[in-house]
């Protein structure tokens, strides 16, 4: 045959940044190919994310100490609050405490988190945000960025977050805010935004941001889950209720990823300043970036290949 008569064969459509599965509708898939996210109503049920909440709470008022967990607090409410939940705004890294980890091990999750990762499926980073009330100095509200600047593992297209929503998420109280299709983007340098007051801690922003940018503000209810991809321009605005906006997230990849040098790129300065505070808190020296990524990695379906 021709080569004019094999090419007007119908060819599949090409997708990118899913795999083949029985679990995504090809009009989700295909959403997630334009767009870099996919939000699925009610996944997480309320009695779970209760557990969530209850466990938050103990680890606030110390009545547990997660090996590994960063807690991070607004200290200047430390005096007038104490140990609350009304001090801390993030737990990182809780792979150690077995009642949040069960968050990256269900199974309702891991069905639809194995569309982007494959079946061997590690969880990365996780982490448990309380965004507090803040509408004056604008603490806690993190710039617009893309997860991937904090990753040293590829390809990005076999990663994916799972973000939960643990209560109403609006603009009130700081909501997800995407820029839909820039995950087709390449990774672009981050950097401390120059924001009145002091900025959060890792808390990088895009130091070039296009504000023309379509913007679409994610408003979920208690259990909605966000799947989105690690170069999907995204951040959160303030909370400008008295209450606080609780959501609980996981990084997945897939174990077959592999680890890369991120000396000589846009990554270099975050591993000096994550093996700085490595170096501080564990008084542990020739840490790569790489080692910290190992010690917060675990398996959690089918086999660890790389990672």
């Amino acid at each position: 045959p021709t080569s004019a008569q094999v090419s007007a064969v119908p060819q599949p459509v090409k997708f990118r940044y899913t795999l083949d599965n029985d679990v995504l509708t090809t009009e989700q898939r295909q959403f997630y190919e334009d767009n870099g996210y996919l939000l699925i109503k009610k996944l997480v049920s309320d009695e779970d994310i209760e557990r969530f909440r209850k466990e938050f709470v103990r680890i606030c008022k110390k009545e547990v100490t997660p090996l590994g967990a960063m807690i991070m607090k607004d200290e200047s409410l430390k005096s007038q609050y104490g140990q609350s939940e009304k001090v801390v705004n993030k737990v990182q890294d809780f792979q150690e405490d077995k009642e949040l980890f069960r968050y990256c091990t269900l199974p309702e999750v891991l069905k639809y988190v194995e569309c982007f990762t494959g079946p061997n499926i590690m969880a990365m980073h996780t982490m448990l945000i309380n965004k507090l009330p803040d509408s004056d100095k604008q603490t806690f509200l993190h710039p617009m960025h893309q997860d991937l600047h904090y990753f040293p593992f590829r390809p990005a297209a076999r990663i994916v977050c799972s973000w939960t929503a643990m209560e109403r998420a609006d603009q009130d109280n700081g909501c997800l805010v995407v820029q839909p299709g820039t995950h087709k983007e390449p990774l672009k340098p981050h950097g401390y935004p120059e924001l009145e007051g002091k900025a959060n801690k890792l808390f990088h922003g895009l130091l070039d941001e296009d504000e023309k940018s379509p913007r679409v503000h994610l408003v979920m209810e208690k259990g909605d889950t966000v799947f989105f991809h690690p170069l999907l321009i995204h951040g959160s605005g303030i909370n400008k209720t008295s209450g606080f906006r609780k959501s609980i997230s996981c990084h997945f990849a897939g174990s077959e990823c592999y680890y890369i040098d991120v000396k000589d790129t846009t990554q270099a300065d975050l591993e000096k300043e994550l093996v700085e505070m490595v170096h501080k808190k564990y008084n542990a020296t020739s840490v790569e970036l790489r080692d910290i990524w190992n010690f917060r990695a675990r398996l959690v379906q089918g086999e660890r290949i790389n990672l």
